[in-house]
This record gives structure tokens, sequence and C-alpha cells, in this order.
């Protein structure tokens, strides 16, 4: 079962995220982690993330011989992380250094939010921390995961996993789009849409979706459903449906439905759904207090609409997102 914790960020500085490098780490997702949480956003008007790296060793060999890592933290700056981001790597059967599981075990313990980038789920199974637990890691060790960590809920077919104090992402892409949800848990829609635009990258990706697509590009230009999204999103708070994206796009429902599940690996309406709570969120940040007019702007409907939909999407009801989010702790 997940731990409650809200990870606030603490009074006397900024969070505190540590990745751990071992031996044959996969770069790509330790650069997914340094571009979220390792990177100053002054535009932010704060210091997000106190980011560093750390090893078991003074000089680490990145996956396949590409470079090695030096000059880095020992691991003992796990033990000071208020997020640990675990080492993943493509050799999966190769077990991790007991040094480094005991350290994820240690920040399990004291209530550290765990991260599993890729193949990092197998990393954080191996410390014992996933049993009973949900998690995700990339399709293509899906049966092997299985195989080796039967108490482990995995969930094959979806972009990342978010548990409470322990969240893992299904690999490539996937870590950017883990990395803004937590970004969002942490300081809310507003604050994560300007890190996923300096980043040229969809602010919101639910969990939920499928780790690929049928097709990465459309075939055809005319297909591309850039346009539709666009529009839609200039009318949230308009009582759209499915039909109405499919008339926009002229073509039939069950067109859009493939064409969304090809290019985007979610349906219409989650999309939908999703647009409508980003934008509820982000009125509730700028100081929107009345969320009867939230849901009506946003397009949810009612207030008993919008405080079942963000009890479901971000566990927490519309007022204690106001207070962890609005603008008196913004300032």
């Amino acid at each position: 079962m997940a731990k409650e914790s809200s990870h606030a960020v603490h009074a006397a500085g900024a969070h505190r995220v540590v990745v751990i490098v071992d031996e044959n780490s996969n770069p790509f997702e330790l650069g997914c982690a340094t571009e979220i949480f390792g990177l100053r956003r002054p535009e932010t008007g704060r210091d997000l993330y106190d980011f560093r790296l750390c090893s078991p060793e003074p000089r680490t060999l990145m996956r396949d011989g590409f470079f090695t890592l030096t000059g880095v933290a020992g691991l003992e700056a796990a033990d000071a992380a208020d997020t640990l981001i675990v080492p993943n790597r493509p050799d999966t059967d190769v077990p991790r250094r007991p040094a480094v599981l005991d350290a994820v075990r240690r920040a399990h313990a004291r209530g550290a939010r765990l991260v599993g980038f890729c193949s990092g789920a197998f990393t954080l199974a191996e410390a014992g921390v996933l049993d009973g637990r949900r998690a995700t890691a990339h399709w293509q060790w899906a049966d092997s995961f299985r195989a080796r960590f039967p108490s482990v809920h995995l969930e094959s077919d979806v972009l990342f996993v978010d548990d409470g104090d322990i969240l893992t992402a299904a690999g490539s892409t996937a870590a950017l789009d883990l990395g803004l949800h937590m970004v969002r848990r942490d300081y809310g829609a507003e604050i994560a849409n300007s890190v996923s635009r300096r980043l040229v990258f969809a602010a919101h990706r639910d969990g939920g979706q499928r780790q690929f697509v049928e097709r990465p590009m459309p075939d055809l230009p005319d297909e591309s459903l850039a346009p539709v999204l666009a529009w839609a999103q200039e009318r949230l708070d308009s009582p759209l449906t499915v039909s109405d994206l499919a008339a926009r796009a002229a073509v039939s429902p069950a067109t859009l439905h493939r064409r969304f599940r090809a290019q985007l690996g979610t349906t219409p309406l989650t999309w939908l759904t999703g647009e409508r709570l980003a934008l509820a969120c982000r009125l509730i940040e700028r100081g929107e207090s009345r969320f009867e007019v939230v849901a009506r702007r946003s397009g949810i409907g009612t207030a008993a609409n919008l405080r079942t939909l963000m009890r479901r999407e971000t566990g927490i009801s519309p007022s204690a997102y106001k207070a962890r989010f609005g603008p008196q702790t913004n300032g």
C-alpha cells in the first residue's frame, strides 16, 4: 500500500533530489533527471530543487563505455535525499551492488520518495521496497520482471506509475513525463507548465497512457491531431464532446478514437478530461477561489465534479490544492 507523503519543500531550502549513478547506467535517463531537476529556473522566481549526483565509485563507466563519470558525490549523499532516483541499466540480470540496495532501503525506511526510470524498477524490486506495490518498467522487460518479482504489481503498458512514495517510469521519454508529473505534484500545474515549455515537451501526458503508439508520426499531414487539439484547448469551457472533436477534424468518432490511440496513446475523452483538470489547477493557482467558477471555466461543470476529479487524479481536494499551490504559497 502506498504511503501518504506530501514531499513538500523544506522551509530552509529546496527539495533535495539525488540520483545514484552506477556502472553501465543509461545516460538518457540521467539527462532527463538533470533537465527536470538540475537546472535553475529563474522564470519561476525560486529554486525548485537541490540536485546532486552520487556514485558508489569515484569513476563510473556509463552504458557501453560511452564515457566515464567522475567528480560526483559518494554514495553517502543518498542519505540526505528527499527524492532518490535509483540507477537503471540495460543488463537487468546482473545484481545491483549491495551498497546501492542498502542506500535504497535506508531512504525508503526514512520516508524519502523513490523513483525508478526504465529498468530502475529492477533496482527497487531487488531492494525489496516494491513488494505488494504497483510499478512499471519498459515493456521489453515485462516478462522477465514478472518472473523475478511476482509480488510486484507490474503495469507493463503505461507510461508511468505514481504509487505515492514510489514512482516508476517506463523509460525513454516517459522519464520526462514522470519528472514533469513530479514537478506538478510538488509545485503545481503552472510551474510544471513553465518547465515543460523550457523543455519544448508536452506539459501533461497521463501516466495511464500507453508506452508506445502505433505510429510515432502521422502518414499524412492532414491526419495530424495538432489543429483539433489547439482548437479544443481554446474552448475547454464549452460543453465539448468527442463528437464535437470528431466533427472539427471532419472524421467519424471511431476514426478520431483510432488517431488518438495511434498518435497520443490515449482516448479523446481521457485527453479532454486531463486538459480540463490542468486548466482548473491553473485557475486555482492564479487565485480563483470560487470552485464553482473554476469548474465552469474549465468545462468540468460543477464543484462536485471538480472535487471528484481532483481527488481521483491528484489525491487531494480543491481546497487542499489551493492551500498548497494558491497565490499565498507562491509569493
